[in-house]
């Protein structure tokens, strides 16, 4: 085994663990700021969680490239009818949220 594969097995790995740390940093924002939005529109959030629906690249508002990530959740106000709500982070900043019935929410 050569010196330059195990560097590039370290770098493999490190960048694996980075994505994997910043990812559930992401999904907990995402989860937090959409338990918020429940809890100011009187619904219930099902689940207490969210789930990734799309993640892509995109240049922030300073024009740094940052991973882009879309989440999905589920809520009620009856108990009985299902709603989707979306959860748009650009890195770990939440920059629309919108909610199923025509709630718009730009923090």
């Amino acid at each position: 085994m050569s010196f330059s594969f195990l560097l590039g097995f370290i770098a493999v790995v490190g960048i694996g663990l980075w994505f994997w740390r910043d990812s559930l940093g992401a999904r907990e924002q995402a989860r937090a700021a959409s338990s918020r939005a429940c809890r100011q529109s009187n619904v219930q959030l099902l689940d207490d969680t969210v789930a990734l629906e799309r993640l892509w690249l995109r240049r922030d508002r300073d024009g740094r490239l940052k991973l882009e990530r879309l989440y999905l959740f589920e809520f009620t106000d009856t108990g009985l009818i299902r709603r989707v709500g979306s959860v748009l982070l650009v890195g770990w900043r939440v920059e629309v949220l919108q909610m199923e019935g025509g709630d718009l929410l730009v923090p």
